[in-house]
């Protein structure tokens, strides 16, 4: 450990839980892990990586004694896990986030305006319609137009259906809630029925991730339908109660100047991207594709990954000033930490020069770190005093130097203002990749940052 890393650990603001010696059991008993969300109602709509659980929200919910009608704020929202389990504990809350997809998936996971006698009728007349062949057949749908990675994942039959399906949706009489309801539906169908390895993280639709066989279209969506109205149904018991909550969705950049009113937020949950190259714009490529919400990597880029915070090498250029040169305003909020991010930088120019790849590592940690000061001085604005700021996440280590991010978080919001923060270790990371002769040693961890205002 060096020694500027090490004052950092010694910081008077910092309780640092470092040693690592933890019960995984008592961690996933008390949070959850990400898999809960994949089982819970409406949670389960869409998977989406890097996520949480919602017990985690609940958790702190109740060890914050928090009353009903508290506002609970989450700047990197992703599909709405945050403000689904605050409005599930009966408080109001605020999300925000940039990627337009995954904010269209959170805004349909967060709709309170469902009449459930209407929506279970709509959704029991498509599908007998369809059963019956009252909608015509799906063997005429146009697809030719649509992008090659699409005739990669599907065979020509099924991608035939998907299509049907979605011009089946924009024609029939439905609200634009209901609308959308089906067509999320359309999207968890996606990556179930093709043959292509379409999971986590990135779509590999080559022979070697191909799975044996696709899953029947009509029947997989038909599924999907039912599982989520039967998900409304449980949810919308009481929807005068669940009408009087308040739920707002921003999409923006938490680096933007939101218009939340300043000390106004009790609690903020949230999960920034980690800084481990992950592209969360390619990840929703193959739903933007058939969607028709982009249709090259060029119009991704221009959509999503210009809007989204820095975390990955495919979101530097040279002419991206975000990346060029760390925001210097971060020493006066931490000379230390910028001594430490400044030097990791040239450190990582210098390694890029002889590694494979020849990673811009060194404009990713730039860009970042620059990116997420912007949303901690936005953060420091809107949290109240004495409110908590829990904040997962995972350290990084780029071509083997060490990035204890939660650590610069942490120091940073305490130059912004904040009275102090605490680091609590929730799982060790990186151990799959142990054999990859390309992998670093660092060993890595991902914790729970709390920050008090």
């Amino acid at each position: 450990m060096t020694t500027l890393i090490a004052e950092m650990f010694q910081n008077k603001n910092a309780i640092v839980h470092e040693d690592m010696k933890f019960s995984l059991n008592d961690t996933k008993n008390k949070y959850g892990t990400f898999k809960d969300s994949l089982k819970a109602p409406i949670h389960r709509w869409f998977t989406y990586p890097a996520g949480y659980s919602y017990k985690l929200v609940e958790e702190k919910i109740k060890e914050n004694n928090l009353k009903k009608g508290s506002w609970i704020f989450d700047p990197f929202v992703g599909t709405g896990t945050t403000c689904l389990a605050a409005r599930h504990m009966g408080m109001n809350s605020i999300g925000v986030e940039a990627h337009p997809f995954v904010f269209w998936i959170a805004q349909t996971k967060l709709c309170a305006a469902y009449n459930v006698r209407e929506l279970e009728n709509k959704v029991v007349n498509f599908i007998t319609k369809i059963n019956f062949g009252l909608l015509g057949d799906y063997r005429g749908a146009s697809i030719t137009h649509l992008p090659e990675l699409l005739f990669k994942c599907y065979s020509q039959d099924t991608l035939k259906k998907l299509y049907f399906l979605l011009n089946l949706i924009e024609q029939e009489d439905l609200s634009i809630e209901e609308r959308n309801f089906f067509k999320v539906a359309l999207v968890g169908t996606l990556r179930l029925v093709s043959s292509a390895g379409t999971g986590w993280p990135y779509i590999a639709p080559s022979k070697y991730q191909e799975k044996k066989t696709e899953k029947e279209a009509f029947l997989t969506y038909f599924k999907q339908l039912q599982i989520m109205l039967g998900d409304v149904k449980s949810v919308c018991v009481d929807l005068n109660a669940f009408n009087a909550i308040k739920t707002k969705l921003i999409n923006d950049s938490s680096m933007n100047g939101c218009e939340i009113p300043a000390n106004s937020m009790d609690m903020l949950v949230t999960s920034p991207p980690y800084l481990n190259n992950y592209d969360y714009a390619d990840r929703t490529r193959l739903e933007m594709y058939f969607f028709g919400m982009a249709k090259s990597w060029g119009e991704i880029t221009q959509k999503v990954r210009n809007k989204l915070m820095i975390a990955a090498t495919t979101q530097v250029t040279s002419s991206n000033e975000r990346v060029i040169k760390l925001n210097e305003a971060i020493s006066s909020a931490d000379s230390h930490v910028y001594k430490y991010l400044s030097d990791s930088i040239l450190a990582l120019n210098d390694l890029k020069k002889i590694k494979g790849g020849k990673k811009n590592y060194d404009w990713m940690v730039t860009g970042y770190f620059n990116d997420l000061f912007l949303v901690l001085k936005n953060v420091s604005k809107f949290m109240k005093k004495g409110s908590r700021s829990y904040w997962v996440l995972g350290d990084s280590a780029p071509y083997g130097v060490y990035i204890p991010t939660e650590e610069i978080i942490g120091k940073i919001a305490v130059g912004l203002g904040f009275q102090r923060y605490e680091v609590e270790v929730i799982r060790k990371r990186g151990d799959k990749w142990a054999k990859n002769p390309q992998r670093h040693d660092v060993k890595l961890k991902e914790s729970i940052l709390t920050i008090y205002k």
